[in-house]
């Protein structure tokens, strides 16, 4: 229902679980499908992971309420597309999905910066992690790494652009450097490995 008034999409199939969405998405072969976390068997997390190892694996956003959904991070490091809060509006939804298919990651900057105040500073191994992402970070250019902490803030380029006094396509060759130089698929992981490097993106 949500969905019907976007007449540039179609919806293939619906499943009541994970296993029912691994096994409705090998069938239909669709561009994009809407996870949600918390399904009854097969959660929607395990069930990203297994589309997302697939060779033909489709873009997965995410569901999410971050009031319960402390394990999103998982499906967003298997290669999630990105995540959406359950209220978000339906011509936002309709946005995303769009964006999602496209092969532009879902990154919301109010999503963003809840995700990072969430999960701050939790978790065995994180000084570790930090470290690493840190390591990391350190192949970037100045710019680049100033870059990538917005990024991380969930700032969309033209914010980025803005705020450094830059050009639009000065920021965009930015992004696709860090993307090549720390192998990333996109600006999701981006903001992940800021927050795992213990870097405060708000700054």
């Amino acid at each position: 229902m949500m969905l019907g008034g976007a007449v540039d999409l179609r919806v293939v199939a619906e499943a009541a679980n994970g296993a029912e969405a691994i096994e409705l998405a090998g069938r239909h072969a669709p561009d994009v499908v809407l996870m949600d976390i918390r399904m009854p068997g097969t959660d929607g997390i395990t069930a990203t992971e297994t589309l997302l190892a697939r060779d033909d694996a489709p873009k997965v956003v995410v569901l999410t309420t971050f009031d319960s959904d402390a394990h999103v991070l998982r499906a967003l490091r298997a290669g999630a597309a990105g995540f959406l809060l359950k209220d978000t509006p339906p011509e936002e939804l309709v946005i995303a999905i769009r964006q999602a298919a496209q092969g532009r990651p879902v990154l919301s900057p109010e999503v963003t910066r809840r995700l990072i105040d969430r999960v701050a500073g939790a978790g065995p191994g994180r000084d570790a992690r930090a470290e690493a992402a840190r390591e990391r970070l350190d192949a970037l250019a100045p710019r680049e790494r100033t870059v990538a902490i917005d990024v991380g803030a969930g700032r969309s380029n033209a914010e980025i652009a803005a705020r450094h006094h830059l050009g639009l396509a000065t920021v965009k060759t930015h992004v696709s450097a860090i993307l090549t130089k720390l192998d990333l698929d996109n600006r999701v992981h981006i903001a992940l490995l800021v927050h795992d490097a213990d870097l405060d993106p708000r700054a």
